[in-house]
């Protein structure tokens, strides 16, 4: 049986959001230098770390 390959792997995860905090929250990251979705991965690397899961 095929197993999943090593490395770094990505998914889509599908969320809802309002329109207009998701746009603030691209603003910042553009104003930081940062991509959204790194903010996303960090705050969800963050989070597993902490244990609160």
């Amino acid at each position: 049986m095929a197993s999943t390959p090593k490395g770094p792997q990505k998914m889509k995860i599908d969320y809802i959001i309002d329109r207009g905090i998701y746009d603030a929250y691209v603003k910042a990251c553009s104003h930081k230098g940062y991509a959204p979705q790194v903010i996303i991965e960090k705050l969800m690397q963050r989070y597993i770390n902490t244990g609160q899961a």
